[in-house]
C-alpha cells in the first residue's frame, strides 16, 4: 500500500510538472520576442550575481573551507543540484532538509551520469532573482554560526583568509565590470561625446567662457572622455576646488579653463551647467502621426536650414529659433524616402511659442519681458492626470505615507488666457508660481478667457468667453513644486500688458497699467507683441512713443528708451511642440587591448566613484531618496535597453550594475560583505569575536534596514515607473 501511494504521488508530481512546462511553452510561443528579451535580462542579472557569489565560492574552496551551498537567487528554491555517489542528482522544488549533507526530495527528482564520489556542495537556483549566497560551514549571514571543531570551518580559518573570502565577491564584481567594459570597447560602442550642446545662463560653464559647440578634450590628466565624465567631474569635485578643463572651441583654438562646479537653483548636486549635445535628425517617437500633424516633421528628417539660414549643429538651430520672435519658423528638411535610398528636400512651417521665463542657473527662473513689458499668460498645455488605477486606489486606501492620488479633474483648457489667479489680476509667471504654492491643497479660483467660434477669423477678430474655474494645487510625488497641471506661454497674439517690471541696471518700469493694450509704437499700429518686438529692434539707441489704452476712460502714452543692444528683450522663442532630436553619438573603440584595458579601468573607477558620491549625497541630504531606483525599476530599465538598443549597450549597462553592486555590497552594514569585514576587523582588534547577542542584534538590525530600504525603493519603482 505505501508503495502504491508513493507511485501515485510521483504520477501527480509528474503531471503537475508537465502542466507547468506546457503553460510556459504556451506563453513563450505566443510572446516569443518578449520572452527572448526577458530571458536575456534574467541571464544578464544572473551572471552579475553569479560572478559575485563565485568570488566567495572560489576563494573559500582555495582556502579549504567547506562550502555547503551555492545559490543564485533567494529561496524558495526552484532547483537543487548535487553530485552524489549515484551521479548528478537534480531536484525540482525541493523540500527543506535539517542537515545540509542530506539528500533532498521534492516535486520531481532524477539522477544522471555515472557513479562517482559524492560532492559536499549543493548548487541551487532560487525563485527571487535579486541576489544569491554561499553557505559555508561555520558562517551564517543571519546571525552567529554554530561552533564546530572542524578545521575546514570558516570560523577556524586565519583572519586574513576570512577577510579575503568575504571581500572576494566585491573584488570579482569590480573585475567583472572591468572585463565587460574592456570587451565593449574592443567591439566598439556609440556614446555621447564631451561636446557642449548648450550652456545654462549664469552657470559656472557660462561664466568661465564655455560656449555651445566647444569640446572638452581633457579633465585633469584624463583625455579618454565621453559626456558622462563631465557630470562626474563636477559631482566629485570639492566645494572650493576648481576643475581643470582643456577646451577646444569651435574655431579650433584651445584654452585651459578652471571651473568651480556649483549646485543649481533646482539641484543640490554640483554641476557645471553643460547640456548634452543633440543632432539635427528627428528621433523615433511613439506617436509619429501627432508629431507630423503639429510640426510637419517625421522621424528620420534632418534639418538643413532654419529661416533660410544653413545649420550644421543643434546649437546653431537653437540660436536661430531663440531670436526668431514670430509665430512660426520655416525649416528646410531632408526626408529619406521609405524603401529607397533617395532623399527628398521639403519645407515646413513649425509653430513657435514664447515661454514666460528663462532658466537661470543661480536663481532658477527670470521673467521674460520686452524692455520691462511682460505679456499676459496663455495656457499651452494641460497635464490632465490619469484616472487612478486599481493599485493607486489601494495605496490611497491603505494610506501609504507620502502617497497621494494625482487625480483631480482639471477643467482648464489649452488656449485659455489667464486673467486672474486668486486676487491677482493678470499674474506674471512668478506671481502664478507663488500663488500656487500658497494655495497648496486649497481651492484656488482661476479666471480665464476661453476662445470661442464667435469671432471673425478672416478679419483677425477674436472672441472670448470669460469664466472662473476652481483648481486644487498639489505637490505631486517626486516633486518639490506645487502645481496645478498646466504649462503656460506668453500670449503674443494680442499686445495686452500683464505688468511692467524694474530691470537690474536698466530703465525704470514703464508707466503702463495691468491690462492695458498697446495700440501703437513709434507711430506704427501694433496688433500683436510680434509687431512691437519688430519695431523695437529697428529702433536701437533711441526713444519711441508707446500709446496704450485700458478702457474708454483710461489711456495714455509712455516713452520707451530702446537700448543700443537688444539685451532688454529677454523673450525667446522655442518650438511650440517638443521636437525629439537624436542625441549626438560617436564611436568609442579601443585601438588595441592595452587601450581597451585603460578605458575599462577608467569606466570602472568612474562608476564606483559615482556610486559612492550618490551615497554621500544621500547622507548629506544633497540627493533625494525619491530618486533611488530599486530592483523593479532596474529590471524595467534593462528590458527597455534590451528591446530598443544594440546589445553593446546592454553589456555596458551590466558593467555599470556590476560596479554599483561592488560598492553596495561593501558598505559597512551588517549582513553585507562590508559589514562582515568590519566585524572581522573588530574581532582582530578585540582579540575575540563580539558577543553572540550583540552580533545577532546587529545582524537583525541590518536585515531590518535592508528590508525597509527594499520596500522603499520598490515603492519608488511602482510609483515612478508604473503609475506615472
Amino acid at each position: 500500500m505505501p508503495e502504491a501511494k508513493g507511485t501515485l504521488n510521483n504520477y501527480f508530481r509528474t503531471a503537475l510538472l508537465v502542466l507547468i512546462i506546457a503553460v510556459i511553452i504556451y506563453l513563450v510561443v505566443g510572446n516569443l520576442e518578449t520572452f527572448g528579451n526577458l530571458l536575456l535580462v534574467a541571464l544578464g542579472f544572473g551572471a552579475v550575481v553569479l560572478v559575485h557569489e563565485f568570488g566567495h565560492f572560489i576563494v573559500a574552496k582555495l582556502s579549504d573551507i567547506k562550502v555547503q551551498a551555492f545559490s543564485i537567487g533567494f529561496p524558495p528554491i526552484l532547483m537543487a543540484i548535487r553530485k552524489t555517489e549515484a551521479g548528478l542528482h537534480f531536484c525540482l522544488l525541493p523540500g527543506p532538509v535539517e542537515n545540509p549533507d542530506d539528500k533532498r526530495d521534492g516535486l520531481f527528482s532524477f539522477t544522471i551520469g555515472k557513479a562517482s564520489t559524492a560532492g559536499e556542495t549543493e548548487y541551487r537556483i532560487g525563485l527571487l532573482p535579486f541576489g544569491g549566497f554561499v553557505k559555508m560551514l561555520g558562517q551564517d549571514d543571519t546571525g552567529p554560526a554554530e561552533k564546530t571543531d572542524d578545521p575546514r570551518s570558516f570560523t577556524n580559518k586565519p583572519m586574513l583568509t576570512r577577510i579575503a573570502v568575504v571581500s572576494a565577491g566585491v573584488v570579482f564584481n569590480a573585475l567583472s565590470a572591468l572585463v565587460i567594459f574592456v570587451i565593449v570597447f574592443l567591439i566598439g560602442i556609440e556614446l555621447t561625446p564631451p561636446v557642449v550642446g548648450g550652456v545654462l545662463p549664469n552657470s559656472p560653464a557660462d561664466l568661465a567662457g564655455i560656449r555651445p559647440g566647444d569640446r572638452i578634450i581633457q579633465i585633469y590628466n584624463n583625455t579618454d572622455l565621453d559626456f558622462s565624465n563631465i557630470a562626474i567631474a563636477a559631482a566629485l569635485s570639492d566645494r572650493d576646488e576648481a576643475v581643470k578643463l582643456r577646451v577646444r572651441h569651435e574655431d579650433g583654438s584651445l584654452a585651459y579653463l578652471p571651473i568651480m562646479a556649483q549646485p543649481s537653483a533646482e539641484s543640490s548636486l554640483r554641476l557645471f551647467g553643460i547640456v548634452r549635445p543633440a543632432t539635427l535628425t528627428i528621433e523615433k517617437v511613439s506617436k509619429p502621426q501627432a508629431l507630423f500633424a503639429a510640426t510637419g516633421l517625421k522621424p528620420g528628417d534632418k534639418i538643413r536650414k532654419a529661416d533660410g539660414k544653413e545649420v550644421h549643429s543643434s546649437w546653431q538651430l537653437e540660436k536661430i529659433v531663440l531670436n526668431h520672435i514670430k509665430p512660426t519658423i520655416s525649416l528646410s528638411v531632408d526626408r529619406p524616402e521609405p524603401g529607397t535610398s533617395q532623399i527628398r528636400s521639403l519645407q515646413t512651417q513649425v509653430p513657435l511659442s514664447m515661454p514666460p521665463s528663462n532658466y537661470n542657473f543661480q536663481s532658477e527662473y527670470d521673467l521674460a519681458h520686452i524692455c520691462s513689458i511682460v505679456p499676459r499668460l496663455r495656457i499651452a498645455e494641460v497635464l490632465e492626470p490619469k484616472p487612478p488605477s486599481f493599485l493607486e486606489k489601494m495605496l490611497a486606501l491603505l494610506k501609504v505615507k507620502g502617497y497621494r492620488s494625482n487625480y483631480v479633474p482639471l477643467l482648464l483648457k489649452p488656449g485659455d488666457i489667464i486673467t486672474a489667479v486668486g486676487d491677482t489680476e493678470l499674474p506674471s509667471f512668478r506671481e502664478l508660481r507663488d500663488i500656487t504654492t500658497e494655495y497648496e491643497d486649497k481651492k484656488l479660483p482661476v479666471s480665464v478667457l476661453r476662445p470661442d467660434d464667435k469671432g471673425d477669423a478672416q478679419q483677425g477678430l477674436r472672441h472670448y468667453t470669460p469664466m472662473t474655474i476652481t483648481v486644487y494645487p498639489r505637490r505631486l510625488h517626486g516633486s518639490d513644486r506645487v502645481q496645478i497641471g498646466i504649462i503656460t506661454v506668453l500670449d503674443f497674439e494680442e499686445p495686452i500688458v500683464a505688468k511692467t517690471i524694474a530691470l537690474e541696471n536698466g530703465p525704470e518700469p514703464l508707466p503702463i497699467p495691468r491690462g492695458a493694450r498697446i495700440t501703437s509704437a513709434d507711430g506704427d499700429e501694433v496688433s500683436s507683441f510680434y509687431d512691437l518686438v519688430e519695431i523695437i529692434r529697428r529702433s536701437p539707441g533711441r526713444g519711441i512713443n508707446l500709446e496704450w489704452q485700458k478702457d474708454e476712460q483710461d489711456s495714455g502714452t509712455a516713452v520707451l528708451e530702446v537700448p543700443a543692444q537688444d539685451d532688454y528683450i529677454t523673450v525667446h522663442s522655442i518650438f511650440a511642440e517638443l521636437i525629439p532630436f537624436k542625441e549626438l553619438k560617436e564611436l568609442y573603440k579601443a585601438t588595441g587591448p592595452v587601450h581597451a584595458i585603460q578605458l575599462g579601468c577608467n569606466k570602472t573607477l568612474m562608476f564606483i566613484a559615482q556610486a559612492y558620491t550618490t551615497i554621500k549625497g544621500l547622507l548629506a541630504r544633497l540627493v533625494s531618496p525619491k530618486t533611488l531606483v530599486g530592483p523593479l525599476g532596474i529590471l524595467k530599465l534593462t528590458y527597455t535597453i534590451v528591446s530598443e538598443q544594440p546589445l553593446s549597450y546592454y553589456f555596458y549597462f551590466l558593467g555599470v550594475i556590476s560596479a554599483i553592486i561592488a560598492v553596495m555590497n561593501f558598505l559597512p552594514l551588517p549582513i553585507l560583505d562590508g559589514g562582515l569585514v568590519v566585524l572581522l576587523l573588530v574581532e582582530k582588534l578585540k582579540g575575540s569575536p563580539i558577543g553572540e547577542r550583540t552580533q545577532a542584534a546587529l545582524t537583525y538590525a541590518g536585515l531590518a534596514f535592508l528590508l525597509a530600504l527594499f520596500l522603499y525603493v520598490t515603492r519608488n519603482d511602482i510609483i515612478n515607473f508604473f503609475l506615472n
